[in-house]
């Protein structure tokens, strides 16, 4: 097996702190990495997790907490690692929000809080922090889209939309950005195991299970695997793809 080494780059992870940003950042640091970390608000657990990393990886971690649907946090973040660091070779967009609502009873906040995280937030990072990229000629981008942004589900065309969304803002920038050096990829997550499916009642959990190929739930460290492989040079030709992982799950 080759190990992945990015010692002496840096990463920018949105949503840090949940389940796959959470794994992502851990393996970022174990791969080496410097990673400056986003929450939107930090808290005790948070707090915790990110001492922890701090003790396992001293001087890796760096946080900053806000929406990345605001510009300002953005443009704070990226004046951050420009004088910290002076490049980034990384950025994982990975925060989102999951809110279900069935055709007639979705609301005006509903659609503003899904929309501009998922979506509103991925075309600001992207575009702020290419432009520290563009310095180096060179850098991945790995945009979190979801299985749902490909195939729809019921009660879910909100989020199906911002998620689709995503894909094709990857699939633009990355024409965009190839002759710069910087890659732009998508990830497609399948029925992950994270904060925001724990909530599903049991039958609903097994029904879903049933229709994947592999009969398991996903792990963030599956989807965290795969983000790692398009941030090292393992994937230095590959742009404008977006790799699902999904077990095989069919709709």
């Amino acid at each position: 097996m080759v190990p992945i080494e990015l010692d002496g780059r840096v990463a920018f992870v949105t949503g840090a702190a949940g389940g796959i940003g959470r794994a992502a950042t851990r393996r970022l640091l174990e791969a080496g990495c410097k990673v400056v970390a986003n929450v939107r608000a930090l808290n005790e657990e948070s707090r915790a997790l990110f001492a922890d990393y701090e003790s396992a990886h001293p001087g890796l971690v760096t946080v900053v907490e806000g929406s990345i649907s605001d510009s300002a946090t953005v443009e704070q973040a990226v004046k951050l690692i420009f004088q910290q660091f002076k490049r980034l070779d990384i950025v994982v967009n990975n925060a989102g929000v999951l809110h279900d609502a069935y055709l007639g009873m979705i609301s005006d906040e509903m659609i503003e809080s899904v929309l501009s995280t998922n979506l509103v937030g991925v075309l600001k990072v992207t575009q702020t922090m290419s432009r520290l990229m563009k310095r180096q000629k060179s850098g991945s981008i790995i945009n979190l889209a979801s299985i749902i942004g490909r195939r729809g589900n019921v009660a879910q065309m909100v989020y199906g939309a911002s998620k689709a969304g995503v894909i094709g803002a990857t699939l633009s920038a990355s024409k965009e950005l190839a002759a710069q050096g910087i890659r732009v990829n998508a990830v497609a997550p399948g029925f992950i195991d994270t904060p925001m499916t724990a909530a599903l009642p049991v039958e609903a959990r097994e029904k879903i299970i049933s229709q994947i190929g592999m009969g398991r739930i996903g792990t963030a460290e599956d989807v965290a695997d795969v983000i790692l492989f398009l941030a090292s040079d393992l994937s230095r030709y590959v742009t404008g793809q977006v790799v699902g992982v999904d077990g095989g799950w069919t709709l």
